[in-house]
Order: structure tokens, then C-alpha cells, then sequence
């Protein structure tokens, strides 16, 4: 082999050895994959909307058994209805006096957007503080003042105050009856005369006993009331009074009572005969899903049996079975609205006529009662 041959020989081996090492590199080598777009950023979820504040201001205690613990009640139905989209609050014991204009403006300014006042005094110090906090909405309960952004509402106590009469009429054996008054306002009147009136329905001789104590809430008064009534002869008393002391004077002295505003059984089952309930639920949860809603609006609200607001409730065994159905009768015609418990003729205490033969009363009429009916006693006192 010549020098030619070998040197042709060399460089074809070189080549090849370089074509394999090549070889083998480029089968090591990984592809790079190609870039993949980024994935757009997740959008951040809406923030949540913040809670309803909602405050109450409270006449009594939470626990008086009565007026206050029916308003906290239907408090607590809000809380239960609307869970966390509301913030519930309230104040108790606070005065019918410039104090109440004091605990308003104290709300208003904690941020709370829907305030209850839930008695009558509250009314005037409610329109002063509305007048200042525009964007607060007032709801007033048993006033009739109202203001672009304060509304009234009230309960038809006086649809209870009759059917309990008609229980009241047949459990007495003495034919007087008693009856503890709060504050001489249509509103008490009212509720008296319904009661004599339901009474007057089974027995049209029953008399009525009245003793004013001139407040909503004090327990020694109001006993010291039932009892000057027991003394002049009463053997049933009712009461527009906040606490259960009528019921239990009534259960001391073997005599018979009801509970008011709240099931007041418990305090004195032996001398309770029924009890007049306000159901503030349905209500208080319209008020506030009316505020969630942006449909809130300024008026006046009155409901009754008719839309659950009243009933009566927990009657005795004692209390016969017809007159039971008396009451069942009466509700029912309530609610379906073909019984009116203010329908003429009805005379006043001083014999006059205050409403002719079939005339119906509206709640114009029934706004301003200040009179008693016949069979009543006494003269209505002075008032607010």
C-alpha cells in the first residue's frame, strides 16, 4: 500500500469518528419545549357587602316578661332570619325624657342605619334626631308623627284586649272587673274599652275598675294598683302595664288575671286565664329586608291578627269550652276581616252615642279614642 493510499485511509476513518461523536451529541440533546402563554390572573372575588347595623332602644328590661322582651324577641327574629347581613344591637331602660334624644343621636353616630324606638314617649326626641341623620332611616312604634326618613308602626293590641274580654265577661262571678292602666293615650283607652266591650258581649253587665299608674314599667305600682282593685270588688284583672305583677297580685289573692304583650303563663299558671301576645317578627323582618332591599319607605304601619301580628294565647282549662270557641270565632273574622270589634251603635260612659247603629270605625276614629265606653268607670285623666 502506498504513502497515498494510507493518508486517504486516515482521513476517512477521522471523518467518521468525527460523524459518530456528532452523532451521539445531537441524540443527548433535549428539545426544548415551546413557551406556553402565561394563564390570566384569577379575578379577585367581590367584597363581601357590609352588615345591616340595626340598634333598638328599649322603655324597660329585656326581662320584664312583658312589652320589652316581645320587642327583643322580634330582634332576635331578625338575627335568625338574616344571619350575617345584619348586626343587631340594643339599649334598655331608656326614659321617655330629652334622654331618649340623647341615646339616638349615640346610635346614629355608632353607624347603625335602621333604629327602633319601641314606646310612644320616644316620638318627639326620634324627629329631632331624624331631622339631623338623613341618611338613617327611624322606624317609631305606636306614634303618628312620621318624617322623610322615620316611619311609625303599631300593633291592633286592642284585637287582643277584646278577645280577652270575652274570656274575661265569662270567668267572673262578681260582674267587675279590674284594670291596671299604663298612660291615659288612645292607645291605653282604646285597649280598655275593646276589653269591656269583648266582656260586654257575654255579659252586658260587667263593670270595669280602672287605677292609672302613670307608667309603662314599675313593678311595686302596678301591684299596689291590682290590689286596690281586687279591694273594690274586681275578681278579673287585665292590664296595659309592662311587667307580670298584675298576674301574680291576682294569683296572691285567688283571683283570676292575663298575661299582656308577652305568654306570661309561667309567672301564675293557676290565675292566668290567657294571654294577649304582639308578635313584632313579622314586622321587624319586612323593616329590615325593606332597609337590605333599598325599598324601605317613610308611612305608617298598623297590623293585627290579620297579618299574625296578635293572638291570644295559653287559655286556661278552666275557661269553658263554648267561650273558647267565642274567641276562635272572633279571631277568625278578624283575620278574614268579617268581624269589626268597634261597630255601632256604642255608647260612651256618659251615655252619649260615640258611634250610630252599623257604623264601622276606621283608624282615624280609633287614633283618637279618649273617651270611655259605657260600662266603664271614672273619667279618662288627663294625658300626654
Amino acid at each position: 500500500m502506498n504513502t497515498n493510499t494510507k493518508r486517504r485511509l486516515l482521513q476517512l476513518a477521522g471523518w467518521s469518528t468525527l460523524a459518530a461523536t456528532a452523532a451521539l451529541v445531537g441524540c443527548g440533546k433535549k428539545e426544548e419545549p415551546a413557551p406556553t402563554a402565561a394563564a390570566p390572573a384569577a379575578s379577585a372575588p367581590a367584597p363581601k357587602p357590609a352588615p345591616l347595623k340595626i340598634a333598638f332602644a328599649y322603655i324597660g328590661p329585656v326581662g320584664d316578661g312583658g312589652w320589652t322582651f316581645a320587642h327583643d324577641n322580634g330582634r332576635k327574629a331578625i338575627e335568625k332570619e338574616f344571619g350575617d347581613k345584619v348586626v343587631t344591637s340594643f339599649v334598655e331602660k331608656v326614659p321617655e325624657s330629652a334622654d331618649a334624644e340623647r341615646v339616638f343621636r349615640d346610635l346614629a353616630g355608632q353607624g347603625n342605619q335602621l333604629i327602633f324606638g319601641t314606646t310612644f314617649g320616644y316620638m318627639e326626641p326620634m324627629l329631632k334626631v331624624a331631622a339631623d341623620n338623613t341618611g338613617v332611616k327611624f322606624e317609631h312604634a305606636t306614634g303618628y308623627k312620621t318624617a322623610p326618613n322615620m316611619r311609625t308602626y303599631d300593633s291592633r293590641t286592642y284585637e287582643g284586649a277584646y278577645m280577652a274580654g270575652i274570656i274575661a265577661g265569662k270567668m267572673s262571678k262578681a260582674g267587675v272587673l279590674g284594670v291596671v292602666g299604663s298612660i291615659p293615650i288612645p292607645e291605653v283607652i282604646r285597649n280598655i274599652n275593646s276589653f269591656t266591650l269583648g266582656a260586654q258581649s257575654v255579659n252586658p253587665k260587667v263593670k270595669t275598675k280602672v287605677v292609672w299608674v302613670n307608667e309603662w314599667f314599675n313593678p311595686p305600682k302596678e301591684t299596689e294598683a291590682a290590689q286596690s282593685l281586687i279591694n273594690q270588688g274586681a275578681d278579673v284583672l287585665f292590664q296595659n302595664t309592662d311587667s307580670s305583677a298584675v298576674l301574680q297580685t291576682a294569683a296572691k289573692n285567688k283571683k283570676y288575671a292575663f298575661g299582656w304583650d308577652s305568654d306570661m303563663t309561667a309567672y301564675a299558671p293557676e290565675a292566668h286565664l290567657a294571654s294577649a301576645v304582639i308578635n313584632w317578627g313579622p314586622y321587624y323582618v319586612k323593616a329590615t329586608k325593606d332597609a337590605l332591599e333599598g325599598t324601605w319607605a317613610s308611612g305608617s304601619v298598623w297590623w293585627g291578627v290579620k297579618e299574625g301580628a296578635i293572638d291570644v294565647v295559653s287559655i286556661n282549662a278552666a275557661v269553658p269550652a263554648e267561650t273558647q270557641a267565642a274567641v276562635a270565632k272572633v279571631k277568625a273574622g278578624l283575620k278574614d276581616g268579617s268581624f269589626a270589634i268597634w261597630k255601632g251603635p256604642i255608647v260612651g260612659s256618659d251615655g252619649k252615642e260615640v258611634l250610630a247603629k252599623d257604623a264601622v270605625a276606621d283608624d282615624k276614629f280609633l287614633g283618637g279614642v279618649n273617651f270611655y265606653v259605657k260600662g266603664v268607670e271614672g273619667k279618662v285623666p288627663a294625658g300626654k
